[in-house]
C-alpha cells in the first residue's frame, strides 16, 4: 500500500491554509470495505480513522510532519513527509508610489503564522539588509526606486515588493508682468503645480515669511496679486501646494521681484530757448530705457527701442502744453519721437511736457516740464542822414541798425523791390549810400538782417520816407557859439538869418522826443541863458508855411571837456580843425588825444588837431579825452565838392572868414542883427555880399515835419 499526496508519494511542502488531501492506496483492496487509519511522525496511535481511502483537512503550519496510513488487515504504507509552510507579503504604508523624501513603513505580514514566534529577515534588491530583524521595516528617505522583501523562519521568502521613488510634484512660479515692474503697477504670481492631483491649497513666501491676505496682498486660489507695487515690494517669492491626502508639493524655485521707479522722460528743445518768431522748434521725448514705448496718436513705427530704430505698434508718446494734450494739427506735427512747431508764435509760449505708454503697462513715465520763451527777433531801425527831405544832388546815407547780435548780412528793400549795389546806389555793409539824390530816388526804404547762426534773420525796420525836393530854402540857423558841442551853464543863441528878410521863422526844437519851439518868445532868435542836458537835441528853422531850414545837433555836457568843431559839414578837400577845450577857461587844452570812431588817431601838446584836406575817408565820430575828462561824441561829416559849383567853392574857401567876422561883431556889439553884418559886407566888398548870399543858399534846412519825428536818428553819441 503507499500514502498519496496529489499523486506525488512524496511532498516537499504545502503552504499553510491550503487543503491538503491524503489518500490510502491500497492495491488490490478497491473492493472491500475497509477501515483506513492515518499515522503522524511514527505514532502507533492513529489520528485519524475513516472508512473512506481519502484523508482532507486543511494544511497549518503544525500539520507539517511523517505521515502513513494502514489498512484493516494490511502493512503500513511507505511514510510521506508533509512540511506546511506560511506566506509571508510585505505591506507598504503610504502606498508602492512614494515620493522622494517621504518616510515609508514596510510590514512583514505572516498569513497563518499563529502565535508562533518568527525571525523576520529582509533584502534589499536580493542582498540581505543587516542588523533588520524586527517585523516592521521603517525607511526615512528614499531617493531611489528598490525591491524589497521580507523572510521568517520557517517560512518561505515572500514575494518581492517594488517600491516606485518619484519626485514630489514640482511648483513653478511665473510673475506677470516681466520683472523689473514699475511702482504703482499691478503684479500677478501664478503658482502652478505638474500633478495629476488636485484640490491643492496654495502657499505663499516672500523670503522666509508666509505671506496672508492683505489690503495690497490678495491670494485667489493659485494666484497673488499685489496692487500698487511699491518698493519695498521687492524681493524672493515662492510657493507650494498643500492637501490633505498625499503627495504634497515640491517648493517652486524663488523668483526675485524686482521694482524700479518708471523710467524717466527727458525733454529737449531744439533750438535752444529762447526761440524766436517764425522758427522751427523740435521738441524730442528721450526716455532712459526699457521697449515697447509707443506713440498714442494713431503713427506706429517699426522695431524695438533702441533710438535708432523704431518698433510697429510698440510706442506711444503722449504730448502735452500746460495741461492740455496735444494733437497732431496744421502747424504741431508728432513724428515717432518729436513734436515740432513750425512757424513759432508767441501763442506757442508755455510749458510743454511728455510721457511714454507700453503696451499692457498701464503706467507711464512723464518728463520735467520744459519752458518754451518765443521773442521776437531783433528788430532793424532804418536812419537816414540828412533828414528828410533832402535837396537834388545830396549824397543821403541810410543806416540799418540791429539791436542785438553780430554778423548780420543786410539786405536793403526800395519799396518791393530789394536793392544792389550800383553807380548810385553803394551797400557797405550796413550802410546804404545813395550819391547824387534825384526825384526818382523818393521812395519808402526799409531793411532787415540775415545771418547764419540764430537768429537767422531780423525783423523788417519800419519803412522811412525819402523826399527828394528840387531847391532849398534860402534861410540858415546861426548858432552861437558856433561849434555841436556847449557846456552846461553856458549860454547859446540861435537865430534864423535869411539874406532878405527872416521875419515868419522860428526856431524850433527836438528834445526827448517832443517837439517844441525854442523859447516862449515868438520871433526869429532863440537865447538859452543856462544851458542844461535837456536842452540837447536837434534845433532848426521853420516858417510860418511849413518849411523848414537845415538842421543841427546840439550837445550839452556836464563834464569839463567839450569837442570844439564845426557845426555845419565840412567840404572835401577844406581843412578840419578840431580842439579840446575846458570848462574852467574855455580855451584849448594843452595836451589832449584825439579819438576817431573809437580809435585814438593823434596825440596833440597844443589841444588841437587839424586835418589840411579833408576826404570822406575822414568822416566819422570825434571825441578828445585828456587828464580832465572826455568830451562828447560828435559826428563829423564831409560834403561833397560840387563840381562846375565855382561859386560855392569860393564861398567854402571863405567860411572861416565870415565865420571870424560874426564872432568879431557879435563880441563887440554884444548882439548884432544878420541885417548889421549884411549892411556891413555891403559896404566893404560886393563880391563878399555875393559869396555870403550863396553860402547861406548852400547849407540848406534838414529839420523834419513832426509826422517824421518817428524817423530823427541822433549821429552823435555820449559817452
Amino acid at each position: 500500500m503507499s500514502l498519496v499526496y496529489s499523486g506525488l508519494t512524496e511532498v516537499t511542502s504545502v503552504v499553510n491554509a491550503n487543503p491538503v488531501t491524503l489518500r490510502c492506496d491500497i492495491q488490490g483492496g478497491e473492493n472491500i470495505q475497509l477501515i483506513y487509519s492515518l499515522f503522524k511522525d511514527g505514532d502507533p496511535h492513529d489520528i485519524h480513522r475513516t472508512t473512506e481511502a481519502e484523508f482532507s483537512f486543511t494544511a497549518d503550519v503544525s500539520d507539517s510532519g511523517v505521515y502513513s496510513c494502514r489498512g484493516e488487515r494490511s502493512d503500513t504504507s511507505a511514510a510521506v513527509t508533509l512540511t506546511v509552510s506560511v506566506k509571508a507579503e510585505v505591506k507598504v504604508t503610504p502606498d508602492q508610489r512614494v515620493f522622494r523624501g517621504e518616510t515609508v513603513t514596510l510590514t512583514c505580514d505572516i498569513q497563518g503564522g499563529g502565535n508562533i514566534q518568527w525571525t523576520y529577515n529582509w533584502f534589499k534588491d536580493a542582498s540581505v539588509i543587516p542588523d533588520i530583524t524586527e517585523r516592521v521595516y521603517t525607511i526615512t528617505s528614499l531617493s531611489n526606486n528598490n525591491k524589497y522583501s521580507c523572510e521568517a523562519t520557517r517560512s518561505d521568502i515572500n514575494s518581492v515588493v517594488t517600491l516606485t521613488v518619484s519626485d514630489l510634484p514640482t511648483s513653478t512660479l511665473t510673475v506677470t508682468p516681466d520683472s523689473p515692474v514699475f511702482t504703482g503697477e499691478r503684479v500677478s504670481l501664478k503658482c502652478v503645480i505638474n500633478s495629476d492631483h488636485s484640490d491643492w491649497r496654495y502657499e505663499w513666501n516672500k523670503g522666509s515669511v508666509m505671506l496672508q491676505t492683505s489690503e495690497r496682498y490678495t491670494v485667489n486660489t493659485d494666484t497673488l496679486t499685489i496692487t500698487a507695487v511699491t518698493t519695498s515690494d521687492a524681493g524672493q517669492f515662492w510657493c507650494r501646494g498643500q492637501r490633505d491626502e498625499r503627495p504634497k508639493s515640491s517648493q517652486s524655485s524663488s523668483v526675485s521681484l524686482t521694482v524700479t521707479d518708471l523710467p524717466t522722460s527727458t525733454l529737449t528743445v531744439t533750438p535752444d530757448n529762447p526761440v524766436f518768431t517764425g522758427e522751427r522748434v523740435d521738441l524730442k521725448c528721450m526716455i532712459e530705457s526699457h521697449s515697447d514705448w509707443r506713440q498714442r496718436n494713431g503713427l506706429t513705427y517699426d522695431r524695438g527701442y533702441d533710438w535708432t530704430y523704431y518698433q510697429t505698434a510698440e510706442w506711444r508718446y503722449e504730448w502735452y502744453k500746460g495741461s492740455v494734450m496735444l494733437q497732431t494739427s496744421e502747424r504741431y506735427t508728432v513724428n515717432r519721437d518729436t513734436l515740432t512747431i513750425r512757424g513759432a508764435t508767441e501763442s506757442d509760449q508755455d510749458q510743454f511736457w511728455c510721457r511714454g505708454q507700453r503696451d499692457e503697462r498701464p503706467n507711464s513715465s512723464q518728463s520735467s516740464s520744459v519752458s518754451l520763451t518765443v521773442t521776437d527777433s531783433p528788430t532793424s531801425t532804418l536812419t537816414v542822414t540828412p533828414y528828410s527831405p533832402v535837396f537834388t544832388g545830396e549824397r543821403v546815407i541810410l543806416k540799418c541798425v540791429i539791436e542785438s547780435h553780430s554778423n548780420w548780412r543786410y539786405v536793403w528793400y526800395k519799396g518791393s523791390v530789394m536793392l544792389q549795389s550800383s553807380e548810385r546806389y553803394t551797400v557797405n555793409t550796413d550802410t546804404l549810400t545813395i550819391r547824387g539824390a534825384t526825384e526818382s530816388d523818393q521812395d519808402q526804404f526799409w531793411c532787415r538782417g540775415q545771418r547764419d547762426e540764430r537768429p537767422n534773420s531780423s525783423q523788417s525796420s519800419s519803412a522811412v520816407p525819402v523826399t527828394v525836393k528840387g531847391v532849398s530854402p534860402s534861410v540858415s540857423l546861426v548858432v552861437r557859439p558856433s561849434r555841436s558841442q556847449h557846456f552846461s551853464s553856458d549860454s547859446l543863441s540861435l537865430s534864423c538869418e535869411d539874406q532878405r528878410n527872416s521875419a515868419g521863422w522860428t526856431v524850433r526844437r527836438y528834445t526827448d522826443r517832443n517837439t517844441e519851439d525854442c523859447s516862449k518868445l515868438s520871433g526869429s532868435t532863440c537865447r538859452l541863458v543856462s544851458l542844461s542836458t535837456s536842452d540837447a537835441g536837434v534845433y532848426w528853422c521853420q516858417s510860418e508855411s511849413g518849411e523848414k531850414s537845415h538842421r543841427l545837433k546840439i550837445s550839452v555836457h556836464d563834464g569839463d571837456v567839450i569837442l570844439e568843431s564845426s557845426v555845419d559839414p565840412v567840404i572835401e578837400g577844406h581843412t578840419l580843425t578840431l580842439h579840446c577845450l575846458h570848462r574852467s577857461t574855455n580855451s584849448p587844452i594843452l595836451r589832449a588825444d584825439f579819438y576817431k570812431d573809437g580809435s585814438l588817431v593823434q596825440n596833440q601838446t597844443t589841444g588841437e588837431m587839424i586835418i589840411t584836406t579833408v576826404s570822406k575817408s575822414h568822416e566819422g565820430f570825434y571825441y578828445c579825452k585828456t587828464e580832465r575828462g572826455q568830451s562828447l561824441h560828435s559826428w563829423i561829416s564831409v560834403r561833397e565838392k560840387k563840381e562846375n559849383h565855382a561859386d560855392l567853392e569860393q564861398h567854402g574857401e571863405k567860411e572861416e572868414n565870415h565865420a571870424d567876422l560874426e564872432q568879431h561883431l557879435v563880441s563887440r556889439s554884444g548882439q548884432i542883427s544878420v541885417y548889421n553884418i549884411l549892411s556891413f559886407l555891403l559896404a566893404a566888398c560886393p563880391y563878399l555880399l555875393a559869396t555870403v548870399v550863396l553860402l547861406y543858399k548852400y547849407y540848406r534846412a534838414r529839420v523834419p515835419s513832426t509826422e517824421d519825428q518817428s524817423q530823427y536818428a541822433v549821429t552823435e553819441e555820449e559817452t
